[in-house]
């Protein structure tokens, strides 16, 4: 069995200053059980962090498990190449059930090329109705969309990015985003209202509107690029200047779609509804890979003729509707049927409300946004943020001492997340904000 110090010296990990792991004694997980993740020595750790996101049920859901062997044992992987597989329209059925307004379904591996198929649909949807100067994108400033160069070239959020600046697409505009903020915390710095970043949205819609192929926007919130959650009807606005200007509307739900929000589609909520809709994450409840780009029959049918019109859609992956993947994700949605899923993460989205309420009393808690079974503490002292922990980084010092508690937790540098598997249990979720209360309270004798 490999050790850490092993892994140590094979293994790259993402979003890590390799530096700062040399010295950390990480955790090798080997197996998991319920909510918690396990180690090599037997160690339990509460997965705080949903498993980046995307985790539902817990690590050890039969239901899920079983299903995944059925299809094993069938067929692993079929191509959609000129083949079609029974796991992928049977996904594409409840989806289609699922997703109001939407007819199609594309599949890929993961969120970032769900949003790169999305683009290309976009532009070659323009360019297959004869107005090929249609290929510019307009997205939300610090929107976070993936980690491919179209994904980054709209969701550009410039501390992951910076390094990557000269070779991000040109044809792309950004406009501002409001926040819903805490009560207590109101106005915060540099803060917009909804009407105006609507009126520059306008301005900038307007101005490039017969160049630009789609507006692009998670639907909700801003998750990676600091949890922003918008205030009512801004988002519905928006919809409504896409349609008024011909200009058409993809809504990322990849984080916060599935119920994150307390929606299965967020975007019928809010009431904007879209041409194409993304997904992924807690999609296979974090058992598979597996990402979806749906769409509707208006985008559909700009693709059809004869095939030296070469109209058809020129994109497609190796594992595009993996049998597996495709059987986890029917299970999945079975079980949110089954058990009512969205009515527990309403229940539990208002007791966690609660929990969060005595974090604003902590004088370097400056924010705590929540919505759904999502939330943000943000950390700051004497105006500024706090970045740094004695001399480590504030979010690895945030990982560290989560572990010495027994839970798994990542932060977005010094905005600590609450971000919790959908179907944990309100103990669980007391946990978390108890754990963060004790790391907050350590950090705060460290910066005082």
């Amino acid at each position: 069995m490999l050790k850490s110090t092993q892994d140590k010296k094979y293994v790259w990990h993402p979003y890590t200053q390799m530096n700062e792991w040399t010295t950390t004694r990480a955790p090798v997980i080997t197996s998991g059980r319920g909510f918690y993740l396990v180690d090599e020595n037997n160690n339990k750790y509460l997965d705080g962090n949903s498993n980046m996101w995307c985790n539902v049920w817990g690590h050890t859901r039969n239901e899920i498990i079983k299903a995944v062997i059925r299809q094993l044992m069938n067929l692993p992987h079929s191509s959609l190449f000129g083949l079609a597989g029974s796991s992928s329209i049977n996904l594409a059925q409840q989806l289609i059930k699922m997703a109001k307004g939407m007819d199609k379904v594309f599949y890929t591996d993961n969120g970032s090329t769900a949003i790169e198929a999305a683009l290309k649909m976009t532009v070659q949807f323009w360019r297959n109705k004869g107005k090929g100067g249609k290929k510019s994108f307009i997205s939300l400033e610090n929107g976070y969309h993936g980690d491919t160069i179209g994904c980054m070239s709209i969701g550009y959020v410039d501390g992951f990015f910076s390094p990557y600046r000269s070779i991000l697409m040109k044809n792309t505009f950004h406009i501002p985003s409001p926040t819903i903020r805490n009560s207590k915390f109101k106005g915060g710095k540099n803060d917009l209202t909804t009407d105006e970043c609507v009126n520059i949205a306008e301005k900038v819609i307007k101005k490039n509107a017969s160049v630009t192929a789609a507006f692009v926007m998670e639907s909700g919130a801003q998750l990676a690029g600091g949890v922003k959650i918008y205030p009512e009807g801004f988002q519905k606005q928006i919809s409504e200047l896409c349609r008024k200007h011909e200009i058409l509307l993809i809504l990322d739900e990849i984080a916060t779609g599935f119920g994150r929000l307390g929606n299965m589609a967020e975007y019928c909520a809010q009431r904007s509804y879209p041409d194409i809709v993304c997904y992924g994450k807690a999609l296979t409840a974090g058992y598979f890979p597996l990402a979806v780009t749906l769409t509707t029959n208006n985008i559909f049918n700009a693709f059809l003729g004869r095939y030296n019109d070469r109209k058809q859609f020129y994109h497609g992956h190796t594992f595009t509707g993996h049998s597996v993947s495709c059987a986890a994700a029917t299970a999945n949605l079975i079980l949110y049927k089954r058990y009512d899923l969205i009515g527990k993460i309403r229940k539990n989205m208002r007791y966690l409300e609660k929990q969060l309420q005595d974090l604003t009393e902590i004088d370097i808690v400056t924010d705590v946004r929540h919505k759904g079974l999502l939330a943000a503490i943000e950390l700051g002292k004497n105006n500024k943020d706090i970045l740094k922990v004695g001399k480590k980084s504030v979010g690895h010092f945030i990982a560290e001492e989560s572990l010495k508690r027994g839970m798994y937790l990542r932060s977005l540098e010094n905005i600590m997340l609450v971000i919790p598997p959908l179907a944990m249990g309100r103990d669980d979720l007391k946990r978390i904000i108890d754990v963060y209360k004790s790391i907050i309270g350590k950090i705060k004798k460290q910066v005082s």
